[in-house]
């Protein structure tokens, strides 16, 4: 059974050509054959699932049914949903279970979708292969000898293998983007407070945010507006008009104009991914839309000021996983306050974790702080406001997402600086709260997959879920 997009299975539910319970069924039939073979699940809640798909079954039967009433969705391991496990796949968190709902499981569960588990995910969401999670890699879909991406890779491949049409996941320098490029599916980073953070397990909080992972750009629309709003729990959250992006997607390309940054086109791009870019801007131009060349200068700075923003807030927000509270703890006799609290988070955290830590503690220790956090801070400002002063020209941008097509599992691993740089093209739009959206456009001779990123101005995800529809629908990925 095989449905272009949600759209189409809710028709089938209200037609009673198919209940929510057989689908449900069907799902889980899917997760024991694909689920292990590709490590896309941290847990999985089979009985609670179907029991609340039969409940769909007798709503759609009494007509009372929600806009997402009987869908299974999945959500990423760093978003708390109340009684499931909530592990960030590190060790330190590997029994918890989260007491409270994350504002956008409320919001999930009031418009009738049925959470089925918490997917893999890079430890702490610190990872672009998505090969630091305490319980192992996550294998693509399309090709398990390479990676995911990361660190949303679990939501990304649980997509990927038709598990389900829909997914969460979190992205601080590009961790729903890179994903959905390398597994050819669809992945946005919404606009910085679009979103509510609360019950998402933070890792850098002035860069995070949760975003959909789907199949399709209509679906990603739908997800955004059911998750988007004003939340009284998260300060961050912006109390702006939330468009029906579903609706939106309607309205032409046609007119637009479209800005190239000449920054993103240099000597590290893979051939292959420019190749995709070419075909992508023609394919766009002979639908009426124009291109500009713009320039954002700082984009070269971007990396270095991302990584000491990132770490120097990660040092920050882990500090709380001490093993007196909650979590992992090193219970040893004859050991004092300080020695529990070395050998607890030693044991806890990976090997990745600590490394960004110490590059965050040290970034923000006393006679450094000027030096590197608040310069990066400046930098920052800059990257932000060139950005700006782009889209002013223009209403959005187009870039790779990523220099590369997606490489093999162990590949980038041992060399935490081209693990880094894969995040090159995406951590800006974080870096400035910007919406953007990877769409695949393309396939390398291998057959693995290559996404185009677009970027947009404030607020304005129906634009660039439009782009991204054209791109899709006229002829992308194939």
């Amino acid at each position: 059974m095989n449905f272009k997009n949600t759209f189409e299975l809710i028709e089938t539910f209200k037609k009673r050509a198919l209940k929510p319970s057989e689908w449900m069924r069907y799902t889980f039939e899917k997760i024991k054959e694909k689920g292990a073979k590709f490590n896309i699940f941290i847990s999985i809640y089979p009985e609670r699932a179907k029991k609340l798909a039969k409940e769909a079954d007798i709503r759609y039967i009494k007509g009372t049914n929600r806009i997402l009433e009987g869908i299974p969705v999945v959500v990423k391991d760093n978003i708390c949903v109340k009684g499931m496990l909530t592990t960030c796949g590190s060790h330190i968190l590997e029994n918890f279970i989260s007491p409270y709902n994350a504002t956008v499981v409320d919001k999930l569960i009031s418009a009738g979708a049925i959470i089925i588990g918490k997917s893999n995910m890079d430890e702490f969401a610190m990872g672009s292969s998505n090969e630091t999670s305490y319980f192992g890699p996550v294998l693509n879909p399309v090709d398990e000898r390479y990676v995911p991406g990361g660190s949303s890779g679990g939501s990304a491949a649980a997509v990927a293998a038709n598990i389900v049409h829909l997914a969460l996941g979190t992205d601080t320098g590009g961790s729903i983007r890179l994903p959905a490029s390398f597994c050819g599916v669809v992945g946005l980073k919404p606009t910085y407070g679009r979103v509510s953070r609360y019950g998402l397990v933070a890792y850098a909080s002035s860069l995070d945010q949760i975003g959909p992972i789907t199949q399709t750009v209509e679906d990603a629309a739908l997800l955004l507006k059911i998750i988007s709003g004003k939340d009284p729990y998260d300060s961050t959250s912006v109390n702006i008009e939330v468009k029906d992006y579903v609706k939106e997607l309607e309205l032409p390309v046609k007119g637009l104009k479209i800005g190239l940054p000449k920054e993103y086109f240099n000597e590290g791009l893979s051939y292959e991914v420019a190749n995709v870019i070419s075909k992508t801007k023609e394919l766009l131009q002979n639908m009426g839309v124009n291109f500009i060349e713009v320039s954002l200068p700082h984009t070269k700075y971007a990396i270095a000021c991302y990584y000491l923003i990132a770490t120097a807030e990660a040092s920050s927000n882990l500090a709380r996983y001490d093993g007196v509270r909650y979590g992992f703890r090193f219970d040893e006799k004859e050991i004092d306050l300080a020695e529990m609290y070395e050998a607890t988070r030693s044991l806890g955290f990976g090997k990745e974790v600590k490394r960004r830590i110490m590059l965050g503690t040290y970034a923000l220790s006393s006679g450094y702080y000027d030096q590197y956090y608040l310069k990066a801070q400046k930098v920052r400002t800059l990257i932000k406001n060139e950005m700006l002063q782009a889209l002013k020209e223009c209403d959005a941008l187009l870039t790779p997402t990523s220099p590369t097509p997606p490489f093999k599992i162990g590949e980038k691993i041992s060399d935490p600086l081209q693990m880094y740089l894969s995040d090159i093209f995406t951590v800006t739009a974080n870096l400035a709260g910007l919406p953007a959206i990877s769409v695949p456009a393309g396939r390398t001779e291998q057959g693995l997959p290559i996404g185009v990123q677009i970027i947009g101005n404030f607020f304005q995800e129906d634009i660039i879920l439009r782009i991204a529809k054209a791109i899709l629908q006229e002829g992308g990925f194939k």
